[in-house]
């Protein structure tokens, strides 16, 4: 017996808060590993915990205040990230890498959907992925910001000239597939409870971190000890990225709220990671990293470049903390900064592959020459 024919009905633009899925078991194992150690007693404890504190005061709660200020302007005015991107017309490729040079990953991700929309060229994305650092800028703006006024605007500029070479060299020649088309990310819906706690954790966890910065030392804050408001802050985040069934972007229709709690938690996870592994391997290992990067010194901005290539922010982040703690040099940070395109890359992949590899490969030109300019000529810079 035939069937009756069906229309096909249109694809759900959002999947609704009771869609979302289940927990993700793997993060929930990391967010109890990084409980247990830092409840162990003894040495193990006590630098997990200081370690902890620090990736809050230090990055985390400046990432919140940066990712609201953000979202919380685009909130108010009402401002159409992609529909600018469309009437830009002959500033598309400076629009693009302003984008991009912004810190976190979200600006990128636009511009990613936007060509895959036919909105902008390729050279658009080839800028945006070209001058993103990704997350791994707040974490410089947070310790280094005398070297993140040089690698952000350098950053930039050397996305606008990378994206009009590959224009006037491909012009209409690398097209969008437009049928690929997605949702980049699932909408939440309203303002949860624990987005709320993160929140209302997160102003003293600001005020903790600026006060390091000028270095203002608390015994107890509000009566309470400032350890504890850093853990407490960095183990609601922890739960948050632990229950969250998104991949690390949030929906643009959320509330400034719910996606700077989001995005905030999740880069906090490598933030942690990162400070963890560098921190564990030197106090357990008694490995002199400083030695050993020192004997492949010529090799450390290939490599930093090389590193740039992985999808993700994770690596990005841990070059970062490497040239923070001064084992790699300037090189190897801007050269990782202009080559790795943060989590943008993931949705370039899933909606473009062509695309994405060709602007990966595009971007890691500029990437060798300022490298190994600065290593070169200014070997000592910004060390």
């Amino acid at each position: 017996m035939s069937m009756p024919s069906q229309t096909p009905t249109a694809p759900q633009p959002f999947v609704t808060p009771a869609k979302l899925g289940p927990f993700r078991p793997k993060r929930l194992i990391i967010g109890l590993i990084l409980l247990a150690l830092a409840l162990y007693p003894g040495f193990v404890g006590s630098l997990t915990r200081e370690l902890i504190f620090d990736a809050y005061t230090q990055v985390s709660a400046f990432v919140a205040a940066t990712l609201l200020l953000f979202y919380g302007a685009e909130k108010l005015f009402k401002f159409d990230i992609g529909q600018s991107l469309k009437n830009a017309k002959g500033f598309q490729v400076p629009l693009a890498a302003l984008l991009g040079a912004t810190p976190g990953c979200g600006g990128a991700v636009v511009v990613v959907a936007a060509y895959t929309s036919g909105n902008v060229g390729f050279g658009a994305v080839v800028a945006t992925l070209t001058a993103t650092m990704g997350d791994a800028a707040f974490l410089l703006i947070a310790t280094r910001p005398d070297a993140a006024l040089v690698i952000l605007p350098l950053s930039f500029a050397v996305g606008i000239i990378t994206g009009w070479l590959v224009d006037f060299f491909h012009a209409g020649d690398i097209l969008p597939d437009t049928s690929a088309q997605c949702e980049l990310a699932p909408r939440i819906g309203k303002t949860r409870v624990k987005d709320w706690v993160y929140f209302a954790i997160a102003i003293p966890g600001l005020i903790l971190g600026v006060s390091q910065l000028f270095q203002i030392e608390y015994e107890a804050f509000l009566g309470i000890d400032p350890v504890l408001i850093g853990l407490v802050g960095a183990f609601v985040g922890v739960f948050i990225w632990a229950t969250s069934s998104l991949q690390a972007m949030t929906h643009n229709q959320d509330s400034p709220i719910t996606r700077m709690a989001e995005e905030t938690s999740f880069i906090s996870i490598w933030v942690i990671g990162a400070y963890l592994a560098y921190d564990y391997l030197v106090a357990f290992t008694g490995l002199d990293l400083e030695a050993l990067f020192a004997a492949v010194a010529p090799l450390l901005p290939l490599i930093g470049i090389l590193i740039g290539f992985v999808p993700g922010c994770g690596p990005q982040v841990l070059v970062t903390t490497l040239y923070i703690n001064g084992l790699v040099p300037f090189a190897a940070v801007i050269g990782n900064a202009i080559s790795n395109d943060g989590d943008a890359l993931f949705p370039a992949i899933a909606l473009n592959p062509k695309a994405a590899v060709l602007a990966t490969a595009y971007s890691a030109i500029p990437a060798v020459i300022v490298a190994y300019g600065f290593y070169l000529l200014a070997p000592n810079f910004m060390n």
